[in-house]
């Protein structure tokens, strides 16, 4: 959401809410725990918990001449009795004052700043949005007040003079408003048509949008242009529906003047989402069985990394440092030549600190380099002893998935 200038300042520490854990279908506790979760089942016309959420009022225009002035309370936010929170854009004034003169529309903004922020993990909401030319919902996160040195990543905004897209994007320093980073989905019909699944797998340096499960777009360090990643310290949510604007544009006589933004639940799960640095471990192949192995325990550098059966010997155990680096026999799993292309061997070499050595491990079992933004790939997906490693545009294919054992 392309944001801006009406929020607090400073950001408390991550904080793990947890009314018990929750638990999505398939999985168990020990896969993923829900630390924070919104469920929306209250009564009809019930507000928010404020203990919770706060409200974003007013009508200066956030930063993108928007066109609404935002309502506390439940004139514009509530729970419908269903299942769902309702955020409600509507056709009136009720003669407040906004940037531009008589406000013409209300709606509403919620957020948790200073009640729940969160670093790293699986961010999700289902939800519904409405269809209408300069409709603009979002869900989204702030890393703070000091827009955009803090950071923003959105999770999901959709304009209704591009019905059938979704975007997710980040803004930062260097990299924010018109210029931000960021991927596209179209969906081939409304996506207002039905509930949909957004989420986001934020790991250190990589972040993953999906809908439904469907990853479209990834970044990391290396997609920033050079320009700074700011996505290593606790962020908080937002919901919210703008009206016009700079990014969708103003309002047509056809849009209806009653808009409902339908959310099901937010969900935010940490265990078996974001894997833990430190420890020693095996990292097997999804698709090979076998484990990423030094040839010969040669621990020179240079040696090309190769898959290899399991067998728990130390040219087997890889440590997955806190610094990026993935470390055994005293050396690091190392990009060749510094290299970004598709190609590029995967081999030992004695640990410098250069993105050639800083790698990822996604929620989604990709191991990631993060100088050249590809994964750690059999070549030719292979899965015989001695098939070698290189990086390659990450597809999602079982011959780049990971498993630490």
């Amino acid at each position: 959401m392309r944001n801006f200038k009406t929020l607090a300042a400073a950001v408390v520490a991550a904080t793990a809410i947890a009314a018990g854990v929750v638990v999505t279908a398939g999985q168990t506790t020990a896969e993923a725990a829900v630390v924070w979760a919104e469920e929306f089942n209250g009564a009809a016309r019930q507000g928010v918990d404020t203990a919770r959420w706060n409200f974003d009022t007013g009508g200066g225009g956030f930063g993108n001449q928007e066109l609404q002035y935002y309502n506390s309370g439940t004139s514009n936010v509530y729970q419908d009795g269903q299942g769902n929170l309702v955020i409600e854009a509507r056709r009136e004034s009720g003669g407040r004052s906004c940037w531009y003169g008589t406000c013409q529309w209300t709606s509403g903004r919620i957020q948790t700043a200073g009640k729940f922020t969160q670093q790293y993990g699986h961010i999700e909401a289902r939800a519904q949005v409405p269809k209408g030319t300069g409709l603009w919902p979002a869900f989204w996160m702030l890393g703070g007040g000091n827009w955009p040195t803090d950071g923003e990543i959105d999770i999901l905004e959709n304009v209704g003079r591009d019905p059938n897209t979704i975007y997710g994007t980040l803004h930062g320093p260097g990299y924010s408003g018109g210029n931000a980073v960021g991927g596209t989905r179209n969906l081939g019909q409304p996506v207002g048509d039905a509930f949909h699944v957004f989420a986001v797998d934020w790991s250190p340096n990589l972040i993953i949008w999906t809908v439904d499960g469907s990853e479209y777009f990834r970044a990391t360090p290396a997609s920033l242009r050079g320009n700074r990643w700011v996505y290593d310290h606790p962020f908080f949510i937002i919901l919210n529906l703008a009206v016009g604007g700079n990014f969708p544009g103003s309002p047509s006589g056809s849009t209806p003047s009653v808009n409902r933004f339908l959310i099901d639940y937010v969900r935010v799960s940490t265990s078996g989402t974001t894997p833990p640095t430190g420890g020693t471990n095996a990292l097997r192949g999804t698709g090979s069985g076998r484990c990423i192995d030094i040839p010969g325990a040669n621990a020179a550098d240079g040696a090309r990394l190769q898959i290899w059966d399991c067998n728990g010997s130390g040219a087997q155990q890889w440590t997955v440092g806190s610094d990026g680096t993935i470390r055994a026999l005293g050396k690091c799993m190392d990009a060749a030549s510094a290299g970004t292309a598709n190609g590029t061997a995967v081999q030992l070499w004695t640990c410098n600190g250069t993105n050639a050595q800083r790698f990822t491990v996604s929620a989604a079992g990709d191991i990631v380099n993060v100088g050249a933004n590809k994964c750690v790939d059999v070549v030719g997906r292979g899965t015989a002893n001695g098939s070698q490693l290189q990086l390659w545009d990450c597809g999602g294919g079982s011959n780049q998935k990971w498993t630490r054992v």
